[in-house]
């Protein structure tokens, strides 16, 4: 009852002024944002590597359409990449960006810029080791992102791509990228959709996530089980072990903050395990994001500005 409320409220600059001057929020946030700057996020990436985990992240922030802000994500992935190779972290890592946050909704050129901004990203991984996902956002952006991929593949073709179940086009798309060697990350989704395009009750969007699934684990390429849903995982274990898959040919993927002891049990059995770590100063709409997805992380929330405020 929830979900459609806080999302709409993660789009609204009223609510965030709202949210952002409540003294307990940044403490409460803290749980599942690394932190606002590139040594908060190099301190986590060491934590996490530390229990066995691997990770990718998120320079906060979408929906630019300045392009000097643009090219200022680009700068701060670039300083990310080189202060965790200094660190050693670098060699594995992946970093998730967002093309509207690189320029893919400026007036002029958009997606050329988005795609140069991207390439940027992808040669400062590549030198050191690490690697890109490309992050998928609401609808509307699926078709544009799935071209820039195709674009960015010919010259690295390790670059990943986000699905999301919820769509009704994802079956499809899972069959286009399920070749060799493609890195696919599926979702559930966490945007508001319209019903045309998406489907709106939680047992049909598991039903969606399975079949899609099955897809990419019978597939050639590496898929990347993004759920916190222990049913879920089961199903993926059980669909990797029925498809011959080892442990370096597929992995799961949790949010910082949410399960961590999961997180580290998975790992714990020799699976791979990455955890998807965000940082930056614009959290807000990430953050109304994950207490949409789970009444676990709100109730979450509002214990804390209850004892913290």
């Amino acid at each position: 009852m929830l979900r459609a409320p806080l999302l709409a409220a993660a789009r609204s600059q009223r609510m965030r002024k709202l949210v952002e001057v409540v003294p307990a929020t940044r403490s409460v946030v803290g749980r599942f944002v690394a932190g606002s700057k590139t040594p908060d996020a190099a301190r986590v990436v060491r934590e996490l590597a530390d229990d066995g985990l691997r990770v990718t992240l998120d320079h906060l922030g979408e929906d630019t359409t300045d392009a000097e802000q643009a090219a200022t994500t680009v700068r701060a992935y670039e300083e990310l990449l080189t202060a965790l190779a200094a660190d050693g972290l670098a060699f594995g890592a992946d970093v998730s960006v967002k093309l509207s946050a690189v320029g893919q909704f400026l007036p002029a050129d958009g997606e050329k810029v988005a795609l140069e901004n991207a390439r940027k990203i992808c040669a400062a991984a590549e030198a050191v080791g690490a690697t890109v996902t490309l992050d998928m956002e609401d609808h509307t952006t699926t078709d544009s992102t799935l071209g820039i991929l195709k674009e960015l593949r010919t010259e690295y073709p390790w670059v990943g791509a986000v699905l999301q179940a919820y769509l009704r086009r994802t079956e499809q798309d899972c069959r286009d990228l399920a070749t060799e060697g493609s890195r696919v990350r599926l979702c559930k989704g966490a945007y508001a959709e319209p019903e045309e395009v998406a489907f709106q009750d939680k047992s049909e969007v598991d039903k969606s996530y399975v079949r899609c699934l099955k897809i990419l684990m019978r597939g050639k390429g590496y898929p990347m089980v993004a759920s916190h849903d222990p049913r879920m995982i089961a199903i993926a274990e059980k669909l990797a072990a029925d498809a011959g898959r080892k442990a370096d040919d597929h992995e799961f993927q949790m949010l910082y903050g949410i399960r961590p002891e999961e997180q580290r049990r998975i790992a714990g059995d020799g699976k791979t395990m990455r955890v998807y770590v965000p940082y930056g100063d614009e959290w807000y709409g990430y953050f109304m994001r994950r207490l949409a997805e789970r009444p676990a992380n709100l109730a979450f929330f509002l214990r804390g500005l209850a004892t913290r405020g």
